[in-house]
């Protein structure tokens, strides 16, 4: 099957994680999964390609239920190419749990989950359907203001009851994210990370584990006001007795608040803005029982405009970060906020159906790493060209910046004229056609998300 110029390095660097006649048959549903619009089942994909899809239809879907190959290699790949487009020393990487909702008495997986995007404060919500943990890498293109989240790799929360039938331990999902840190560190030794986390990871455990690794990892996150924190221990006197683990206790970070003078600064805020807060930061060390000292440095934020609420962040490196860096970089956590809306609304996320487990560990973190390789064609697409990116144009709504919706048009564009229209049976009539109609049908196909 012909690719596009562009997406075809991208492309070919994940054949090594299959045989050549799976690899063919997942180029196939790759190509159909971008120009598909829509719900993201195979069969519908399966009609998008047509008679690009060679060979009987339930071959396509034993690529997912029982084909012999590994997401850990398609997500190492998958990250090196992230990292390339990363000059940073410290390279930011967003960590969050999503639910997809997905019904059904046999589906591999599925549990009663809180659906944070659609429970506030005082209402909570409850989703059937699988919670995935996402570690994705933040990206900062030249085309756009705002950084981009892009997934590298996902594991599947499984529930309790799940595990204990499978003989599996539980594992939590900070638990789970610990171990694609642990992933992404052994990986790429010679790079170093900086993991964000909301309130769910803000464990002492997350903090520890970056702690140990701190030359190469550091760990921002929410924090408690009421945190425990310590002076190091003193050295062990002559005498018997063991050391002393921890040192004298601290005040709490609501106290040092009130009592310390707040100081007004300018940070990096939501949105590519920036906005005038009043900061209070200091240092000391978080302790839990059995599990020992993690030296932190916590900072206080207050919104001087009174829109967002008082929060306490820390960051596992002391010195590392100035109080308003620490800020500044928990912000870039919303953008994996909005790869998740991107992926449900432009790819389908919660749209496929399978049930078995090989199929529901495999085709959910497909479509999100779908997500990152439009995004990697996209960026390839316009390295070297000037002027503005080719941006949506409809009456009454202006767009300053591409969004992924504009990469998902411009990359089927591509695919519809140097794949599927490429073909001998295609390729004559579109020839034929009149340049303004062929513009008018390309946006129209383009655009139908």
């Amino acid at each position: 099957m012909p690719l596009p110029s562009v997406a075809k390095p991208i492309l070919m660097a994940f054949s090594i994680a299959f045989t050549k006649p799976t690899f063919q048959r997942a180029l196939v549903l790759l190509a159909g999964g971008i120009l598909t619009s829509g719900r993201r089942t195979i069969t519908r994909v399966l009609w998008t390609m047509g008679e690009l899809a060679e060979g009987h239809f339930t071959s396509y879907h034993r690529v997912f239920s029982r084909a012999p190959w590994s997401l850990w290699k398609l997500g190492r790949v998958l990250a090196q190419l992230l990292l390339e487009r990363v000059p940073d020393e410290w390279v930011v990487v967003t960590i969050d749990e999503t639910v997809a909702g997905h019904k059904g008495k046999k589906v591999y997986g599925k549990g009663c989950h809180h659906d944070a995007v659609r429970s506030t404060h005082s209402h909570v919500v409850w989703k059937w359907g699988h919670k995935w943990v996402v570690l994705a890498i933040v990206v900062k293109f030249p085309f756009a203001r705002r950084p981009w989240a892009l997934p590298a790799l996902c594991a599947l929360y499984r529930p309790e009851e799940l595990n204990r039938a499978e003989g599996r331990p539980h594992k939590t999902p900070a638990e789970l994210a610990r171990g694609l840190m642990a992933t992404l560190l052994h990986w790429f030794p010679e790079r170093k990370f900086v993991f964000l986390g909301d309130g769910g990871y803000a464990s002492h455990d997350l903090a520890s584990f970056c702690h140990r690794h701190r030359r190469r990892a550091a760990l921002v996150s929410r924090f408690r006001g009421d945190a425990a924190l310590y002076d190091p221990p003193p050295k062990k006197s002559s005498g018997r007795g063991r050391p002393r683990v921890k040192g004298r206790k601290r005040k709490s970070p609501e106290q040092v608040v009130a009592d310390a003078s707040l100081k007004k600064t300018v940070v990096d805020w939501y949105g590519c803005t920036k906005r005038v807060v009043k900061l209070v930061c200091d240092r000391g060390h978080w302790y839990r029982a059995g599990r020992g000292l993690v030296p932190v440095e916590w900072v206080f934020v207050r919104d001087v405009t009174g829109t967002r609420r008082d929060e306490y962040f820390f960051c596992t490196q002391p010195g590392l970060f100035q109080a308003p860096r620490i800020v500044s970089l928990y912000t870039q956590r919303w953008t994996i906020e909005v790869t998740f809306q991107e992926a449900r609304a432009c790819l389908g996320f919660e749209t496929p159906r399978q049930r078995v487990a090989n199929s529901v560990l495999r085709m959910a973190p497909c479509l999100l790493g779908l997500f990152s390789v439009v995004s990697l064609i996209y960026h390839e697409h316009l390295r070297g060209k000037t002027g503005k990116p080719p941006l949506g144009h409809r009456p009454g709504y202006e767009k300053l910046e591409p969004t992924f919706n504009d990469a998902l048009c411009e990359v089927r564009r591509l695919f519809w004229t140097q794949t599927f229209f490429q073909q001998p049976c295609f390729s004559k009539t579109f020839k034929k056609i009149p340049p303004k109609m062929k513009t008018t049908l390309l946006g129209l196909l383009c655009h139908a998300v």
